[in-house]
């Protein structure tokens, strides 16, 4: 085999042709051992296609189990509809499940159930299993030995982490969870805007107290609106006393509804 080509060039193709990432060690056994190159050789090669691809549509990006191209972020609304078929739907409780294990790990099944507080389903655990995002990585010293599961290598390619240390931290999750759009009004807008959605009605509180000085009855009839509700809500109420109430499953296949989970990177 010449070595007349770059070093560039040839790793450069075999991250292209490869269905998978590829690690130093796998690019070095691509060569014959008197023209192997050094892992600091392969270092300074993929550095220079990382910089090649700056102005591309796609980019090297390092997973956990090696290096390969992907479609940047931008582009995937057009790449997307090479495809027909639509993305595999997780439910909630298997969504719920894969995180745990991602951030407790090594955690039991019954550790699981605790925290989420409802049994288990063995069809989460197969699915996770089955598509290689967990494993069993070692048994519980306690009666029972229970399975401790832990996430694998093709998770962490899945979503394009290098490592479980690239993980959002758990302050950053709640932080989005409570972002919340807030706009400023001046008063003649403020006015247009509690006009639009009935007036006086938006002064109330969910308990039904006033704010902003409103009256307690409110104006404009508002009185006999509170008092038409009320009566509403009372019958509402007479007839929630009359029917039983229903013991709630907590079958996590019934109950959690489908999510469509779609990887980061998509593989050029």
């Amino acid at each position: 085999m010449s070595t007349a080509l770059p070093l560039k060039h040839i790793i450069e193709a075999a991250l292209l042709a490869a269905e998978e990432p590829l690690s130093r060690d796998r690019l070095a056994s691509l060569f014959e051992e008197d023209e192997r190159p050094s892992n600091a050789e392969i270092g300074k090669a993929l550095e220079a296609i990382g910089e090649d691809c700056v102005d591309r549509g796609v980019e090297l990006r390092e997973v956990a189990s090696g290096w390969r191209f992907q479609v940047k972020e931008d582009f995937q609304d057009w790449i997307a509809r090479l495809w027909t078929e639509r993305p595999q739907k997780y439910t909630r409780a298997t969504l719920e499940t894969l995180a745990l294990i991602a951030y407790r790990q090594p955690i039991t099944r019954g550790e699981i159930e605790s925290v989420r507080g409802v049994s288990l389903s063995s069809t989460i655990i197969r699915t996770l299993q089955e598509r290689e995002w967990i494993r069993i990585v070692g048994h519980r010293d306690m009666p029972g030995k229970p399975a401790l599961f832990g996430t694998t290598k093709g998770f962490l390619d899945y979503f394009g982490l290098k490592s479980l240390d690239e993980l959002p931290s758990l302050a950053e999750i709640r932080d989005m969870e409570s972002l919340e759009p807030e706009f400023e009004f001046d008063a003649e807008t403020e006015a247009k805007v509690s006009a639009a959605l009935g007036g006086g009605e938006d002064g109330e509180t969910d308990e039904g107290e006033t704010v902003d000085g409103e009256s307690e009855d409110g104006e404009n009839g508002e009185s006999g609106n509170r008092e038409e509700r009320e009566a509403v809500d009372t019958e509402a109420d007479s007839e929630a006393e009359v029917v039983p109430e229903q013991e709630s499953d907590t079958n996590e296949s019934e109950i959690d509804e489908d999510i469509e989970l779609n990887p980061d990177d998509e593989r050029s």
